[in-house]
């Protein structure tokens, strides 16, 4: 699904980005970690075609960024869903209309719409506020009608950039457990994130990045294939593990 092949950014000198190389298959889900500044949004931007790489190759889907011309951008970024932390919802619009909109824009009938939505509002919990504003929805609930929106058309690739980091711990687990059964359906999940407390838990493949390079690429996989959401929430919620050494 994702290919890095010595990509590196270079900003007036400064390193987004140095000779990053790795692949993601097909129904992975993935943690990208590292400190503030390690270059995870800029990665990010990168597969979106939002900047270009310095150097190296990048492939989506089998497509070659560098070879996806402007014209064709907003065409292949309707293959990839995008969750950011801070929501941005269209705030005089109700949650159906927020959802609505990620098809509007990209050429959706009215019977696509009536069809697609009311299904996408109940997979993400939110059959009953689709009448209300944003403001009148909880953080949680916002992030939701932003996961919602982004998977509306069923893209193969979905990009969560710090989507708890707003979150209190119990709401951060339900957006976990959302994120997760989206992954079931078969779509690769990429979740950028300063929270390793999930991280730890969720035990999934972890890419770090320090200064712009891949400094540790964990495949963990220590939890059930087939593992449930339910399971996989009271796993999320029991405590955690000390540290060795520590009683």
């Amino acid at each position: 699904m994702i290919e890095f092949r010595g990509v590196s950014k270079l900003y007036a000198g400064d390193v987004g980005l140095d000779q990053a190389t790795f692949t993601v298959r097909r129904g992975e889900f993935v943690f990208l970690v590292g400190a503030t500044g390690s270059g995870k949004s800029t990665l990010m931007r990168l597969l979106i075609k939002e900047l270009e790489p310095t150097d190296g190759t990048i492939r989506v889907a089998g497509h070659d960024l560098q070879e996806i011309t402007r014209r064709r951008v907003p065409y292949f970024r309707r293959n990839i869903g995008v969750v950011f932390q801070d929501f941005k919802l269209l705030p005089s619009r109700t949650v159906y209309d927020n959802v609505a909109y990620a098809l509007q824009v990209t050429g959706g009938s009215r019977k696509e719409i009536r069809a697609k939505v009311p299904d996408i509002l109940r997979l993400t919990g939110l059959s009953t506020k689709l009448h209300n504003l944003p403001h009148q929805l909880s953080g949680g609930e916002q992030q939701r009608v932003s996961i919602a929106r982004a998977f509306v058309n069923h893209p193969p690739l979905l990009l969560a950039d710090e989507p708890t980091g707003n979150l209190d711990p119990e709401t951060s687990i339900d957006i976990m457990r959302l994120l997760y059964r989206i992954n079931r359906t078969g779509t690769t999940v990429m979740v950028a994130t300063h929270d390793q407390t999930m991280v730890d838990k969720m035990r999934r493949r972890v890419l770090e990045l320090s200064r712009g390079r891949v400094v540790r690429d964990e495949a963990a996989g220590r939890y059930a294939r087939d593992e449930s959401t339910r399971d996989l929430a009271r796993r999320l919620r029991a405590p955690s593990a000390p540290p060795p050494g520590v009683q």
